[in-house]
């Protein structure tokens, strides 16, 4: 049993799963978003493989707490990914992950091609940590 974190981008989606114990998160990987049913196939894939019992998927919210035109694209992107997988799913607020993510790459010294990957698969991380806080697994 492990949960899935996402970070939803129009070129790229952020994975990252839980260990099973559900203690921890890690970045898992990330996906080109082609704007194909790829996409979802993969992630229906990792999650069938990886035994996943829930998805978490950054909402990105605006700093006032409102919600924008992202907002909706990943609203839509969620409904199209339940088409390709029953398990339950549920939101996570995002603010300020990219943000964090950039940081630690930075202090990483992190560049080039590598740095794009980076951020969307630990931004993901982040977001499911965030989650796993939040609900007192970690």
């Amino acid at each position: 049993m492990r949960l899935m974190g996402i970070d939803y981008g129009d070129a790229r989606v952020g994975i990252a799963l839980s260990d099973p114990l559900m203690i921890m998160s890690q970045g898992y990987k990330t996906i080109k978003n082609d704007g194909t049913d790829a996409l979802f196939e993969e992630i229906a894939a990792i999650i069938k493989e990886k035994e996943v019992t829930k998805i978490v998927i950054g909402l990105p919210k605006n700093m006032d707490n409102s919600q924008g035109f992202r907002t909706d694209a990943t609203m839509e992107f969620a409904e199209k990914l339940k088409t390709f997988t029953d398990v339950e799913m549920d939101f996570s607020d995002e603010r300020l992950t990219t943000v964090s993510a950039h940081g630690f790459l930075n202090e990483m010294n992190v560049r080039g091609k590598k740095r794009k990957g980076a951020v969307d698969t630990l931004s993901a991380a982040l977001i499911l940590e965030t989650y796993m806080k939040k609900k007192g697994l970690c």
